[in-house]
């Protein structure tokens, strides 16, 4: 049987080896949003220079992934970071998450319709990373309750394989993240989302504020 991997543990170890180096080791961040980001780019800010990623073709309308986009790059803009951060915003293009996921429209949230949704998203960030010369690429994702941290990491070390780049192990939920999070959105102003991102998640979440609208009402 697999031994559970403390991905946290993991992370404070990169960190411990690349403190102290005189150029700062660089990382291409992957983010799906900016209240999502907003307690990585805190963390991570004080030891990597970072490269924030907006690259999200799973997001519906078009115009949630281009308010989404705006978001991040005006919290960048705001956040005092003491290794200044970059931003490469992407375009809309959803025809690739479609072809990702097809065949697994129908499979709920969290499986592997969504594990598709992420190799897709972080194997871009790896192909962006490795053409900037980054050092590392990783993924705001795990920061959510909701999402698989383990799958997220072997799915994150799979593609650094396949491209050669090394990627940061990390859960970014540990060390209260998640609720680090919300107090950044907060204190930023920071537009937060009620779905995931994908229609197939906004059709979920309005399924089930109309059920529980319904079972309020009898």
């Amino acid at each position: 049987m697999e031994t559970k991997q403390n991905y946290q543990k993991i992370l404070e170890q990169t960190i411990s080896q690349i403190e102290g180096l005189r150029e700062p080791t660089t990382l291409m961040l992957h983010s799906c949003c900016a209240p999502c980001s907003s307690y990585v780019l805190e963390y991570l800010s004080r030891y990597f220079a970072i490269t924030v990623f907006y690259y999200n073709p799973n997001i519906y309308p078009p115009e949630e992934f281009y308010k989404r986009r705006e978001e991040q790059e005006n919290f960048i803009a705001k956040f005092p970071a003491r290794i200044p951060i970059k931003f490469m915003g992407t375009e809309y293009g959803s025809e690739k998450f479609y072809e990702a996921v097809k065949g697994l429209e129908q499979i709920p949230e969290g499986g592997e319709r969504c594990f598709a949704c992420f190799r897709l998203r972080l194997r871009e960030t790896a192909l962006a990373a490795k053409a900037a010369g980054s050092d590392y690429f990783t993924t705001t994702l795990s920061i959510s309750p909701l999402k698989n941290a383990a799958a997220l990491n072997c799915i994150g070390g799979e593609i650094a394989e396949e491209i050669g780049i090394k990627y940061l192990y990390s859960d970014f939920k540990k060390k209260n993240g998640y609720k680090r999070s919300t107090e950044l959105s907060k204190e930023y102003g920071i537009y937060r989302q009620d779905y995931c991102g994908c229609v197939y998640s906004l059709q979920e979440t309005r399924s089930r504020r109309q059920e529980s609208e319904t079972n309020g009402q009898q």
